[in-house]
């Protein structure tokens, strides 16, 4: 079977099985971006038909963890890659361009394997990098759609023995449903967040087929529900500790945020530049045989490809300065991070909301037909960019520059 095209459902949605085979472990930054361009041939096939229909990308998914691109971040004493940070967002942007659902599906993933790094036990590094490099996926129960704030949770956990017991509910949690293990933030008596990483197939994990959003309609970001949920304290990860002194945990999540971004952007500006070489029509006034020709659309497009690759150079400059901030962890180091990540962000974001709505502009009425699904890009858009509000990214770079305030360390930030 190559996907599941099911309606919202109020039930659990059972887990899936796992391929039978290991994942394939990548070695080296080419062999990466190689194998990113050659999934991403092959996303882009039916993307338009997976966001109309909300197919569930279930072959898509098992390809791209099992393609090794998924363990990209897991160090090398441990028997991975610990790829840099430059090709990790490269790979996302790439995936993202051909769809950005599956390039958003494993962005708490890559931030679950980073914190990992920095805050578990030895055994723990070992007992879960393994299962990563096997071809396990993380989904995420982080948000609560009721809460207060953000970053403000209600689910908490109690221990028992050799396990802690979690309760709660959990809303966004995209790859939750099509995940092998459910990382899930949950807070002790102290107030502090863990990761307690569940078994997908739990007792008292139940995973809703709910997302209804308008964009990104494949990453299937619904509700978790955990009742009486067991996990062993080997898989119970201090969380809080990424960012009760300077880590790279924080900019790492966003910085994913940002490559999904810029994927979504760089193709609705070559779906523009496809659509107005083939199909659009001059307007009558102009005189010009070609829409093409047009000066003022000419302007445009160059315009948007400026502001692409500006927002490229300063997605790099960001993955420069977040493998330094790995590397190397300090209150400076770690600022640079987030600061530059902040840039990155508000680029990619205002870029992906004008260059998805040029689209139709530049193209015309007939780019807007059914057929050709081109609204997808401004629906991904959209929707994507609301993670995290590019006006408080304005103040913190405001506050840093004027006044050398150091961004907040979280996990938006």
């Amino acid at each position: 079977m190559n996907a599941i095209n099911k309606p919202h459902v109020r039930e659990g949605v059972p887990p899936l099985a796992r391929p039978a085979d290991p994942a394939h472990i990548i070695r080296s930054d080419a062999e990466a971006i190689e194998t990113a361009e050659r999934l991403a041939a092959r996303f882009v096939e039916g993307a338009a038909e997976r966001d109309r229909e909300r197919i569930w990308p279930v072959a898509e998914l098992d390809a791209f963890s099992q393609s090794g691109l998924w363990s990209l971040n897991v160090p090398r004493d441990h028997g991975g890659p610990e790829l840099s940070y430059r090709t990790i967002v490269k790979v996302i942007e790439i995936i993202s361009a051909a769809d950005p659902s599956l390039g958003q599906i494993p962005q708490n993933h890559i931030g679950v394997v980073a914190a990992i790094r920095t805050t578990a036990e030895p055994e723990q590094k070992k007992i879960l990098f393994e299962k990563v490099l096997s071809g396990t996926r993380f989904g995420n129960a982080f948000s609560e759609f009721g809460s207060k704030r953000a970053a403000e949770f209600e689910t908490s956990f109690a221990e028992d023995g050799d396990d802690v017991i979690v309760s709660g509910r959990k809303f966004y949690s995209t790859g939750a449903l099509l995940a092998h293990l459910v990382p899930i933030v949950a807070v002790d008596g102290e107030g502090r967040a863990w990761y307690a990483i569940a078994e997908r197939g739990a007792p008292g994990l139940t995973v809703i087929d709910d997302w209804s959003a308008f964009g990104q309609r494949t990453t299937l970001s619904g509700t978790v529900i955990l009742d009486n949920v067991r996990v062993p304290k080997s898989h119970v990860i201090p969380g809080w500790k990424g960012y009760a002194e300077p880590t790279a945990d924080g900019p790492i999540f966003q910085i994913i945020q940002v490559a999904v971004d810029t994927g979504i952007a760089a193709a609705a500006i070559e779906d523009t530049i496809r659509f107005v070489r083939t199909k659009s029509r001059p307007w009558l006034d102009s005189g010009l045989d070609h829409a093409w020709q047009d000066p003022y659309v000419i302007q445009a497009v160059g315009g948007l490809k400026l502001r692409l690759n500006a927002t490229r150079a300063l997605l790099d400059r960001a993955a420069i300065a977040v493998d330094e901030a790995v590397a190397n962890p300090n209150a400076e180091t770690v600022a640079a991070a987030q600061i530059t990540t902040a840039e990155a962000k508000v680029l990619s974001t205002e870029l992906a909301i004008d260059a998805t709505n040029k689209l139709f502009e530049l193209a015309g009425t007939r780019s807007t037909l059914a057929e050709h699904g081109l609204d997808r890009h401004w629906r991904n858009a959209r929707t994507h960019t609301l993670h995290d509000p590019v006006r408080w990214k304005y103040a913190i770079l405001g506050n840093y520059y004027l006044n050398g305030e150091k961004p907040p360390l979280h996990a938006w930030s």
